[in-house]
């Protein structure tokens, strides 16, 4: 069988040449699509169900929530394992699967499973599924902050952006005067404007925000005017909800023409806010701001972000699972500076993190150590076998051979990294091509020696067949020793 094979091949040589310009074309494309990146991804297959419960102590979620959870989880197909955490009003349960089960799958099941776990959970408990990303996800920082005023920024009366008072006026043509209203605004520009965008690049499995101040309008009630006029806390939020809602009445139908009735009653500021009425007293409408204080807030944080000691707010792109971190990042980054232009004067967005640099540096570095790994292997070949254009020929299957491997980690999902890479053995790879070459050399100089003038082409090619077939059979692990 072997021999037939290599006389098949020896015989019919250029049709194996095109086949193997074909693989290595096949392998190129591959090498074109295959995920790069600086190190392996060997996250398991894992969704995260992160709850919310900030009135809950640790105890109480564990007992509430926590548990609650876990048993709802517990059955699922494939799952593998499960573990928890809890905390003061938060808690994450990480369900692990087998490996090759569909990650949208899983999350499909959990998410069923949330579902009938909801009514017997505490009221207030707010349940998210965590992205499909892994701890290698994040791929792209950038952060927000502001110009320096008078120099990268001008310094306009009237407009948006610096104000020679020190204040910066928004584009809607608000005062920010202090510091506190300056990074609410950052946060605001940075939830509302950015992140949006940054979550619809392909590849990005969602948009991280920490530092600034999520901006709040907070009513703060005074007790003591509440007692003066009779009221409580949960009548002054049950007029502020009942006052924040559109209402529709279908429509008028008249001469022919139909007229949209509805009244506007969402509050767009704290103007609205104040003038909402709680109840009346001796036919006098008593409003928010006659028993409380209506002022512009800020969500407690955990965690804030700097950069330079500058008290900046910064975004993380995170990468769907499997994604190219290359190309994802080079995404994220172009879709970066296409918003810049887009933000209000005086406010920039420049990249912190930026996964590419680190896989060009990779990929740099493992190119030069498989050249400078290929061009030894030629010396040295051509040191053994004492001809260039044999030790040529030889080279050769080592860019067929990774051509090849291109082909074969795209099919099997494995990312080109500096582990996969940097793992590929060139004296494995060229040790039969080494013996066989030297082999038919051997032969084909003892038989122009023993006939005593140049080989024909029908001679040589009957030699290169013996002489591999020999290779092929002393190495072949059923060979059978003869005495």
């Amino acid at each position: 069988m072997i021999e037939r094979i290599v006389d098949f091949s020896v015989r019919r040589r250029w049709l194996v040449v095109l086949v193997t310009l074909v693989v290595a074309a096949s392998g190129f494309w591959s090498l074109t699509k295959l995920p790069i990146d600086a190190v392996p991804d060997v996250t398991n297959v894992q969704v995260q169900v992160n709850a919310s419960a900030p009135a809950l102590t640790p105890v109480e979620i564990e007992k509430q929530v926590t548990v609650a959870l876990e048993t709802a989880l517990a059955g699922i197909p494939g799952l593998e394992s499960t573990r928890s955490f809890s905390r003061n009003g938060f808690a994450q349960i990480t369900t692990v699967f087998a490996d090759h089960t569909n990650i949208y799958f899983a999350r499909q099941l959990v998410a069923e499973r949330i579902n009938d776990a909801k009514p017997n959970l505490p009221p207030g408990v707010d349940i998210k599924m965590g992205p499909v990303s892994t701890g290698l996800g994040e791929i792209y920082w950038w952060a927000v902050e502001y110009e320096k005023p008078g120099t990268s920024a001008p310094m306009r009366d009237g407009q948006p952006g610096w104000q020679t008072d020190g204040s910066y006026q928004t584009p809607e043509g608000e005062r920010l005067s202090s510091d506190f209203q300056r990074t609410v605004y950052l946060r605001t520009v940075q939830d509302w404007i950015i992140r949006p965008q940054m979550k619809a690049v392909p590849g990005v499995a969602g948009a991280d925000a920490i530092g600034g101040f999520v901006k709040q309008f907070q009513v703060q009630p005074d007790p003591t005017k509440l007692v003066g006029y009779g009221l409580s806390f949960g009548q002054v939020v049950a007029a502020i909800e009942a006052n924040n809602v559109s209402r529709g009445a279908n429509y008028i139908e008249q001469n022919g023409e139909g007229y949209v009735v509805r009244a506007a009653g969402r509050v767009e500021n704290m103007e609205d806010i104040s003038n909402i009425v709680v109840t009346t007293r001796g036919g006098i409408p008593v409003r928010v701001k006659d028993v409380a204080d209506v002022a512009i807030g800020r969500e407690l944080r955990t965690g804030s972000a700097s950069v330079d000691g500058r008290e900046v707010v910064l975004g993380t792109a995170l990468m769907l699972i499997g994604g190219n971190s290359r190309t994802v990042a080079a995404a994220a980054d172009a879709r970066i500076k296409e918003i810049a232009r887009t933000l209000p004067p005086g406010i920039y967005a420049h990249t912190v993190l930026n996964r590419t640099q680190l896989v060009d540096a990779t990929i740099q570095t493992v190119a030069s150590n498989l050249a400078e790994g290929a061009l030894l292997v030629i010396a040295i070949l051509f040191l053994l076998l004492g001809n260039l254009r044999a030790a040529l020929i030889t080279a050769c299957v080592i860019p067929v051979t990774m051509l090849i491997t291109a082909t074969g980690m795209l099919q099997g999902k494995i990312s080109a990294n500096l582990m996969s890479l940097g793992a590929l053995d060139f004296g494995l790879i060229v040790d039969g091509a080494v013996i066989i070459a030297e082999n038919s050399l051997r032969h084909l100089a003892e038989r122009q020696r023993d006939l005593g003038r140049t080989l024909t082409l029908e001679e040589r090619l009957s030699t290169v067949t013996a002489s591999t077939s020999e290779m092929i059979r002393s190495r072949s692990p059923f060979a059978r020793t003869r005495i």
